[in-house]
């Protein structure tokens, strides 16, 4: 299933999602919490998002089959 605007969508939020935890372990400042509060709502929902865009990330790799033939 080709959805071009649900891949894009995944994968920017999960970029987000790697930003901050690359601010967590550099700098150990976290923008999600800095930005709607710690343990906000907001804020656990932004973390449900980008896990969910993580596991829905796994169907990419159905895609990397080297044997796949394009036309």
């Amino acid at each position: 299933m080709d959805n071009k605007a649900m891949n894009y969508t995944a994968l920017t939020i999960s970029i987000i999602g790697a930003l901050n935890w690359g601010l967590i372990g550099f700098f150990n400042f976290n923008l999600v919490s800095w930005l709607f509060g710690s343990g906000s709502w907001l804020s656990r929902i932004i973390y449900g998002l980008v896990g969910l865009c993580g596991l829905y990330l796994f169907t990419f790799y159905s895609q990397l089959d080297p044997h796949r033939r394009t036309q």
